[in-house]
């Protein structure tokens, strides 16, 4: 199966199962339910969770070991998006060509709906049927430290404490490290440890995900400034309005994608520790893909 035929089949794996957990719920308010269902589902290219099934994958066990972890990992990447829009944060009415989850909802609900997603998010790892408890413990371990305080959470607060001032590339690295490479690099060990994979590999794997983290996030930021709100289903501009600094204000356009393209190479060079196969061949074809997409 080529890579933009795995990335749908993933996608579509992902979203029926994801939708089956959430609908397993018994109990619970109604509105709180259907504020999850209206973030968590139906949207996105699923990007983190095609890491983590393809990374499993790759290491020669069935993806179905990691598909639990890839909607794990997906329901914190929807909460992160929920609290991202709201009126505090980046305050953005429209997300994936629809409006916010606090637009829908209340800013209240929509808080909690990420909250819960958050949450819930554990436990769904925590419970992942097809590996022990000692891989799924090691899975929850890994999604609080990159989604919390010292991972995603704590680049958000880099990124707002950065608002209305130049920051150096350092700083900058270590705000997108945190903020966007933290989940690559989480879904990317996760599929390993789905796979029971060595430490050796986890390590590559871990910062195969930093290095694509920050090529996503450079062509993120030039997609801010060259794409429509009807191209990317989003809020344009927002990081000229909110005076941020970015690979492109920083490098210049052509500059930042330049550095884009040398953080691809170094990441395939990282993938030299793993089995040659399709799977392989397909997370190559990720990392081009990462420079080309267009939302």
């Amino acid at each position: 199966m080529s890579f933009f035929e795995s990335l749908k089949d993933y996608a579509d794996i992902t979203e029926n199962r994801l939708s089956q957990i959430l609908n397993q719920k018994d109990g619970g308010a109604d509105r709180l339910n259907e504020a999850i269902s209206y973030s968590a589902l139906g949207g996105g290219k699923r990007l983190r969770a095609y890491l983590v099934l393809e990374f499993c994958n790759m290491l020669g066990i069935d993806k179905e070991n990691a598909l639990d972890y890839a909607c794990a990992i997906e329901m914190i990447q929807a909460f992160s998006l929920i609290h991202d829009d709201l009126p505090a944060m980046d305050n953005d009415d429209m997300r994936r060509g629809k409006p916010s989850n606090h637009k829908a909802f209340g800013e209240a609900t929509a808080i909690l709906a990420g909250d819960s997603l958050a949450l819930d998010s554990f436990a769904v790892a925590g419970r992942n049927a097809k590996c022990n408890k000692e891989q799924n413990a090691d899975a929850v371990i890994l999604l609080a430290e990159k989604s919390g305080s010292l991972g995603m959470c704590g680049g958000q607060q880099i990124d707002i404490d950065s608002e209305g001032k130049r920051i150096e590339l350092e700083e900058l690295l270590r705000l997108v490290d945190l903020k966007t490479g933290a989940l690559f690099s989480c879904a990317c060990t996760l599929g390993c440890i789905a796979a029971n994979a060595s430490e050796e590999q986890k390590k590559a794997a871990n910062d195969f995900g930093l290095l694509c983290g920050r090529a996503f996030q450079i062509t993120d930021d030039l997609l801010d400034i060259n794409s429509t709100a009807e191209e990317l289903g989003k809020t344009v501009g927002k990081d000229e309005l909110q005076e941020k600094s970015t690979f492109p204000s920083l490098l210049t356009e052509k500059g930042a994608f330049e550095y884009a393209e040398n953080y691809i190479e170094k990441a395939k060079k990282l993938l030299a520790i793993f089995p040659d196969n399709q799977a392989k061949t397909n997370i190559l074809e990720f990392c081009d893909y990462i420079l080309i997409r267009k939302k």
